[in-house]
This record gives C-alpha cells, sequence and structure tokens, in this order.
C-alpha cells in the first residue's frame, strides 16, 4: 500500500524537537513574561534570545530550503512542524516562519531577481529585515483584487504609485512592502491589470495612517495611502501584468499555512476544555461525566481530525506538484471554523474563567473570529469549491475529481 500517515524518522523527530522547544522554552517564557507584566524592551530582548535558540537547535524558518538557511522539509511535514510551534503565541515569529514574511519570502524566492533575492530575502532569512503585503484596499472588495484601484504608471525609469491600502498586516517597522497596483488600462483580462513592486520603507509619500483598531485590539494591521511613491523600474517584482497571479501563487499556499498554524491552536483549545473538563465537580459529578460536555468534546475531536487529514492531504497535493486550488479552498473553509466552533465550546466548558483574561481562550476566541474572512471569506471559498464540483461533473460526468480526486 502506497498510503502511509507516517513521517520519515527525520520529519517526526523535527516535529518532536519543536513540540519539545515550544514546551520547554517558548511557552514557559511567555507565561513567566505575562505574569511579570513584562515591557516591549523584556519582551523583545526575550524573543531575541529564542530566536538565536531556534537557530542552534535547527528549528529555524521550517518553510525554506536548506541552502536559504532553513529546515529545508516539504510542505507535508510543514504541516506538522506549522501546528507544534502554533500551539504558542509566539512560536511561529521565534523560528521565523510567520505572516507575512513567509508568505512573502516565499514570493521572492520564487519570483525575484537574483538582486532582489540579495537585497530582501537573504536578511529575511537571517531574521533581520521585516516585511509587509499592501493588497487589500477599503474602497473595493477585497475578495476581487480585479477591482483594485492603486495605480502604477511608469514614468521614465521610475514607476509612480498613487493608493489606499488598509489591513496591512507589519506595516509598522516593515523595511519593505510588496504592493500591488494597477498598471495596465485594458488587459486582455482582468486578471492582468496589475503588477507588483517593492517598495523600500520609509520612504516619501508612503503614509501609515493609522494601525486598525480590531475587536481583538491593535496588531499591527495598518491603514497606508500612498501619494507619488516613486520606486525605480527594477523594483518589478514579477512580469509587469503579473500581480495577480503572483498574489494568488502566494496566498494558495499561505492559506494553508495558516491552517497548518490553526490545527495548534485547536489542540491546544481542545486540551484546555478537556483538562477542565476532568477536573471540574458540579451537581454530584465532574463535567466530563455529563452528556452535554461530552458532546463537545466529541464534536470538536472529530472536526480537528477531519481538519487534520484535509491539511495534509492538500499539502500532499501541493508537495507532488498535482492541483491543489480546491483542496486548500475546502481546507480554509473547514479548518478556520473548526479553529472558531472549538474555541467557542472551550470557553462555553469554562464558563466565567474562558471569558476572562485569566485563562488563554478569552484572546483565542478574538483571534480565532478573523480566520473566517482573512486570506478569502467563507462564502468565497464554498464559491470556489461548488464551481469546480460543477466543472468536474460537466467534464466527467462525477464530482469525483473535485473532492479530493482521492482513490476511493
Amino acid at each position: 500500500m502506497a498510503i502511509d500517515f507516517t513521517f520519515a524518522p527525520e520529519v517526526d523527530d523535527a516535529r518532536q524537537r519543536m513540540r519539545a522547544f515550544m514546551r520547554e522554552e517558548v511557552g514557559p517564557t511567555e507565561r513567566r513574561l505575562a505574569a511579570e507584566g513584562a515591557g516591549r524592551a523584556d519582551w523583545r530582548a526575550e524573543l531575541q534570545r529564542l530566536r538565536r535558540l531556534a537557530r542552534h537547535e535547527g528549528l529555524w524558518m521550517p518553510h525554506m530550503p536548506a541552502e536559504w538557511g532553513g529546515m529545508g522539509i516539504g510542505p507535508t511535514a510543514l504541516a506538522a512542524v506549522s501546528a507544534e510551534a502554533a500551539t504558542t503565541r509566539v512560536g511561529p515569529y521565534v523560528v521565523n516562519c510567520y505572516a507575512p514574511d513567509e508568505g512573502n519570502m516565499h514570493t521572492l524566492l520564487h519570483w525575484g531577481t537574483d538582486d532582489q533575492k540579495k537585497r530582501y530575502l537573504e536578511p529575511m532569512c537571517e531574521g533581520t529585515m521585516r516585511s509587509c503585503f499592501a493588497m487589500t484596499e477599503p474602497e473595493v472588495a477585497g475578495s476581487d483584487p480585479t477591482l483594485m484601484q492603486t495605480r502604477a504608471v511608469l514614468d521614465g525609469d521610475e514607476w509612480v504609485i498613487d493608493g489606499h491600502k488598509w489591513f496591512i498586516s507589519g506595516a509598522r517597522g516593515a523595511q519593505f512592502a510588496i504592493v500591488l497596483a494597477r498598471t495596465e488600462d485594458e488587459p486582455e483580462v482582468p486578471q492582468a491589470a496589475t503588477s507588483a513592486f517593492i517598495v523600500d520603507l520609509p520612504c516619501p509619500g508612503f503614509e501609515i495612517v493609522r494601525d486598525i483598531e480590531t475587536m481583538s485590539g491593535s496588531h499591527n494591521h495598518c491603514e497606508i495611502r500612498l501619494h507619488q511613491v516613486r520606486v525605480p523600474a527594477d523594483h518589478l517584482l514579477g512580469g509587469r501584468g503579473q500581480g495577480h497571479r503572483l498574489g494568488q501563487y502566494r496566498l494558495g499556499p499561505a492559506r494553508l499555512a495558516h491552517c497548518m498554524r490553526w490545527l495548534g491552536q485547536i489542540e491546544t483549545a481542545l486540551d484546555l476544555m478537556v483538562e477542565r473538563a476532568t477536573q471540574r465537580y458540579s451537581h454530584g459529578s465532574l463535567l466530563s461525566e455529563k452528556q452535554g460536555i461530552q458532546w463537545l468534546i466529541s464534536e470538536s475531536a472529530i472536526e480537528l481530525y477531519q481538519a487534520k487529514l484535509m491539511v495534509l492531504h492538500a499539502a500532499y497535493r501541493i508537495e507532488q506538484g498535482l492541483p491543489f486550488a480546491t483542496e486548500v479552498s475546502m481546507a480554509k473553509h473547514h479548518v478556520a471554523n473548526t479553529l472558531w466552533r472549538v474555541v467557542d465550546r472551550a470557553v462555553q466548558v469554562h464558563g466565567a474563567l474562558g471569558y476572562s483574561k485569566d485563562s488563554p481562550l478569552a484572546d483565542m476566541l478574538l483571534q480565532a473570529r478573523w480566520s473566517r474572512f482573512a486570506d478569502g471569506a467563507d462564502e468565497i471559498h464554498k464559491w470556489r469549491v461548488a464551481e469546480a464540483a460543477i466543472d468536474a461533473f460537466r467534464q466527467h460526468g462525477t464530482t469525483r475529481v473535485a473532492t479530493g480526486d482521492l482513490p476511493l
């Protein structure tokens, strides 16, 4: 049988080492700093210490090839390692595998010129440069990039960019931005209207208006305005008119990378739920002995199992060079909703404690809500899945190829 759900020994060793690192180093550091009410300087110093330790332990950049200083593991193994890193809040940052830099690294690796890789990718891999990805705009639907209004006009040997972006994660402190802008007035297809540019930061005309306050607070998701931002012609990333293609190439695996990290959060929430249920005594028995609570646990366990299988299969298809868009859309929708439901159930089992800041679940729930629209709203992914199923039936008389194309 070719189907095997075990990892090679070296991959399982990496997963176990990542788990131990999070449990023994990162998690305890997080809890200690939170208990001490540590300030920004203390957090920064400790995070840099943990990053140095991650590199020393060979846990640096699990998403990047070994020749770029990464762990050099494939997408399927990355799913397991990333899930372990995300069992802590700062784990992905500590191992230099976090959004938006992770996706930007992939983008530069596959689309950047040698000079662009030297100037931007190398320092990112060293952990000394941060970036942001500027695509979403407030005036048009973020789920339809063909409506983009930000414009770039070629003026001699420079591009001049004018526009308005928002929810640009990591904009404050970023040393460069990958900005998508409209460059073509009458493209053959709407998807060929935009191009991508590397914009060095800070620069004249690039204004960070504000850090947008969300329901979970401020997390460096910024509104920005670009007024006559001048960019050298050689800062075009990928070909002219290739911005949409580049963006979708970046977002496809990036959506699955989010899912990988969400698996760690779902498992953490389920563990907390079961721990609480097995310790809390009420009305003559433990919560874990009450059928209503057991249903919450069983539904969460079933959904997590489904989520893990979907992520592994989508990662496998990416690794094998097979079409993966439909599988990633399915995984993105299911895992995001599983994250929301399981964390919500865990809050319910904890009662007032779960709703309070004494438990990590309150913040986890606030963070979980964005997962259902980030990198594609639920409705967009369901639409794409339906399109794939209808198209498959029209071509083959069956929807089989649109449901994973599995050998059963």
